[in-house]
């Protein structure tokens, strides 16, 4: 029942009346957590072991469950697979015994963050241009760190600190960027951009030059795969398409993309998602929480939809009319986005194209919370 937002537990499920089902305290997980150290000291005294550490990789205390394989593996002999390495190398270390190198000294983010120390020391506002590579991962996640060092979740005011980038963005670009950042990239970023969003502000979009050689963003893939995973708060802008798994479990974020790959907005349980072109198969699966408008003037939209817990609406407010404005407008705003500026500019016709993914649980909630707050307020 997870998937059905209907846990009768009251674990995986967003329904207040269902949740107040969860019986369970800190005190219980520190409990079993406690028996588990003692039973876990009992075996290693059998053993002989004093510490954790002096069992790792003293495989003569293994041997394979024959009744636990496959009959197609019954036949395969896997003790080579538990042949201690100080046989096979009596040079050779059976635990770790070498500290990894990350690299984070020579992190884009070290430079970030000495040009960003006005802001981070006096909330002093800068701007200023970096150049980016594919091998400038997670970037803006040390500075973001700062932040959130100084001034807690509470960030900084938004746009204290404007980055303008050029080049080809790294995995996991602004992961869990904070509030009080814009990150801007005149190019292209990989996957995993903006996931974990804290409050940050992100926008990718092509260089002019590209197209003016006849590249169409629109029609082309500027970020990858799982962006906005698991982002909280903050806003994202692609002048172009997302590829799969595009804000997966976003609970919290603002997104506008001009087109999708499959299984987009899959588990989403909040925020606001506009996705102003195609989008691929199974949209929505999972998704509990948040609202998604998909332009879809052409009507193959609900084909590609899961229906499993959302409806599919028109947007039949003025308030809601001019919220999807109001996002489509920081997109064109942020990306120069001439697909977004068209819609706007035919605003009184091309709302009627958009389909709103409606959760069912969510749109229940929000009723109930408006019929409460009627009640208070009368």
């Amino acid at each position: 029942k997870c998937h059905l937002n209907t846990c009768p537990v009251g674990i995986a499920t967003q329904d207040e009346e269902l949740r107040k089902k969860f019986a369970g305290q800190p005190e219980h997980v520190m409990n079993y957590f406690f028996l588990m150290a003692e039973e876990i000291r009992e075996i290693m005294a059998k053993l002989g072991y004093r510490k954790m550490e002096d069992m790792i990789g003293q495989t003569q205390h293994l041997e394979v469950n024959k009744r636990g394989l496959h009959y197609k593996s019954r036949g395969l002999d896997l003790s080579p697979l538990l042949t201690p390495a100080s046989e096979l190398n009596p040079t050779a270390g059976i635990r770790n015994l070498n500290t990894q190198y990350h690299g984070l000294d020579k992190a884009k983010d070290n430079v970030l963050i000495e040009k960003a120390m006005p802001s981070l020391e006096t909330g002093t506002p800068v701007e200023f241009d970096e150049e980016i590579n594919n091998l400038n991962r997670t970037c803006g996640t040390m500075l973001s760190y700062q932040i959130s060092k100084r001034y807690g979740k509470e960030g900084l005011p938004d746009d204290t600190i404007k980055i303008n980038f050029k080049g080809h963005a790294g995995q996991s670009f602004g992961f869990t960027l904070a509030k009080g950042v814009t990150m801007m990239v005149e190019g292209d970023a990989n996957d995993y951009t903006g996931k974990g969003l804290s409050g940050g502000k992100i926008a990718v979009f092509p260089s002019q030059e590209v197209v003016n050689d006849g590249f169409v963003p629109e029609d082309n893939v500027i970020v990858g795969n799982v962006c906005l995973y698991g982002a909280t708060s903050g806003k994202a802008f692609f002048r172009g398409k997302a590829g799969e798994r595009f804000c997966v479990r976003n609970s919290g974020a603002l997104a506008v993309v001009e087109g999708t790959g499959d299984h987009c907005a899959e588990y989403m349980t909040g925020g606001n998602l506009v996705v102003l072109g195609e989008t691929g198969r199974n949209f929505g699966a999972g998704m509990s929480g948040g609202i998604a408008y998909v332009y879809d003037p052409n009507g193959k939209f609900p084909e590609r939809c899961n229906m499993g817990l959302v409806s599919l609406e028109e947007i039949d407010s003025d308030e809601e009319k001019e919220k999807v404005y109001g996002f489509i407008q920081e997109h064109v705003q942020m990306t120069g986005s001439p697909v977004g500026q068209r819609m706007l500019d035919n605003w009184d016709f091309e709302f009627k194209n958009f389909v709103k993914v409606f959760p069912h649980d969510y749109k229940r909630v929000l009723m109930e919370r408006a019929a409460k707050n009627k009640e208070v307020a009368a």
